[in-house]
């Protein structure tokens, strides 16, 4: 059995306090330890942002890369080691906006991986910007008027992009979550989980998130029906006291 410690090293993430950033670097450990997986046979890929220094902070392979750019990196890694177990990483800015483009198509191309995007709705480490999936109106350095945009619904993009294994985690739900990773690391395919993730800095904190989240397991659905999966999807835009569910909306091989 390999044990969660083994992927521990003696530097410590600058992360600021009270990040969801930390519960999901913990969830990854404690999944790939779980699966049994060592960590000569993992591979972390990141991009640019608060979430991206991810991998300095787990002992396996690491490539931290450019803004939206770590899909490209993680499918190549997997297309010449097979053996390996590949995640890759994203935030709401580098994986929906940047990277955008590199997200529609691997959910077309399937190759296995599995893409964690760390969601906060927020440019954190630029200090609070707006972010593809900020709620229209938002006020921030970069919208002083409000946004104008509608957000980004990574989980209705993804299923319509082809994906066969779409879900949503949360940051404080640390079981939850990893039991979600595992389920998409042992997914013969492309595997997607947006992670609701707190900010405290400059986003939503914990309380927020905590109001909101509900697991659709509890809720009986039925992820091998497409069509429910993006009604599911589009709930985040219908319902007025901003449910927010978690959970596997879409699983098909």
């Amino acid at each position: 059995m390999v044990e969660l410690q083994s992927f521990n090293k003696n530097e410590k993430p600058s992360w600021c306090p009270g990040c969801g950033n930390f519960a999901i670097s913990l969830a990854t450990k404690k999944s790939i330890s779980e699966l049994n997986i060592k960590p000569k046979d993992s591979v972390l890929v990141s991009g640019v942002g608060c979430f991206a220094k991810l991998p300095y902070w787990i002992k396996s392979y690491g490539f931290v890369g450019l803004h939206g750019r770590s899909l490209p990196v993680a499918q190549g890694t997997k297309l010449a080691n097979k053996k390996l177990t590949v995640i890759a990483y994203g935030g709401d800015g580098d994986g929906y906006g940047e990277g955008g483009n590199h997200f529609i198509h691997a959910c077309r191309r399937n190759v296995n991986i599995t893409y964690l995007v760390h969601n906060n709705s927020v440019f954190g480490l630029t200090t609070g910007q707006y972010s593809p999936t900020s709620k229209q109106g938002k006020v921030s350095k970069s919208s002083p008027l409000g946004a104008k945009e509608s957000p980004l619904n990574p989980i209705a993009l993804a299923i319509s992009s082809g994906a066969k294994f779409v879900a949503r985690g949360y940051a404080g739900d640390i079981n939850h979550l990893t039991g979600l990773i595992k389920k998409a690391i042992q997914f013969e395919g492309f595997a997607f989980i947006d992670i609701l993730q707190y900010c405290p800095s400059f986003g939503h904190d914990i309380k927020y998130y905590n109001e909101r989240v509900y697991r659709l397991e509890d809720n009986f659905h039925d992820s091998s029906n497409k069509i429910l999966a993006l009604q599911k999807a589009f709930e985040i835009e219908e319902n007025k006291n901003d449910r927010l569910a978690i959970g596997v909306f879409y699983k098909s091989q």
